[in-house]
């Protein structure tokens, strides 16, 4: 019996994430440019033909890669614009990081790559959307630490740089998660927050 049109969709995303995972993984241990596009089907499990039917080139995949984060920023922007408590916002979206980093080193790999793309010597829209979309999220980190202050519920301080300091502390954790592997403690959520959340909250 031939395949659906919704078969062949669904067969062309679950291709499509498969060498997503691969390269992410990959990317982030070896670097993009030690990375080929053999070493992402084989690690894949698929065809290079097969890699090819959904990516030209090596940069191809990894701007795709690039947008995908960008979206993910775009909804964090979305979440700190929430009109909830900055003090529920925060922690409920610091719980889901960390439980990412309890599940598997996926998160990990992404956010290494992602730093990547900031250091390579590529002008792409997709990475220069993506330093955008950055920027954009540390101001709006910013105004929810803002909001939080003046409800009581964050420390005081510069708000600009509690932020920065806390996405620092992120990727720094991605990092040593990387590097430890199974060694490696994921932190309680109240020491992630305690620079910005106040202790008797």
């Amino acid at each position: 019996m031939p395949r659906t049109k919704e078969q062949f969709e669904a067969m062309r995303l679950a291709t499509k994430e498969k060498i997503h995972s691969a390269a992410i993984k990959l990317f982030a241990k070896k670097g993009f440019a030690a990375t080929g596009i053999q070493d992402i089907a084989k690690s894949a499990g698929i065809s290079i033909g097969l890699l090819y039917r959904h990516y030209k080139t090596k940069d191809d995949l990894f701007n795709d890669l690039v947008s995908y984060a960008t979206a993910g920023i775009e909804r964090i922007i979305g979440r700190f614009k929430s009109d909830l408590s900055p003090n529920e916002v925060f922690r409920e979206f610091t719980f889901e990081i960390l439980n990412d980093f309890k599940k598997d080193d996926e998160f990990a790999n992404f956010l290494m790559i992602m730093n990547q793309s900031f250091t390579m010597d590529n002008s792409s829209h997709q990475v220069q959307q993506l330093k955008k979309k950055s920027e954009a999220m540390i101001k709006q980190t910013a105004v929810l630490i803002e909001k939080g202050q003046k409800l009581g519920q964050f420390k005081n301080g510069n708000a600009t740089e509690m932020a920065y300091y806390y996405f620092a502390s992120i990727q720094g954790l991605a990092m040593m998660k990387l590097l430890l592997g199974e060694q490696f403690i994921t932190p309680s959520l109240n020491l992630v927050t305690s620079a910005i959340v106040k202790e008797d909250l």
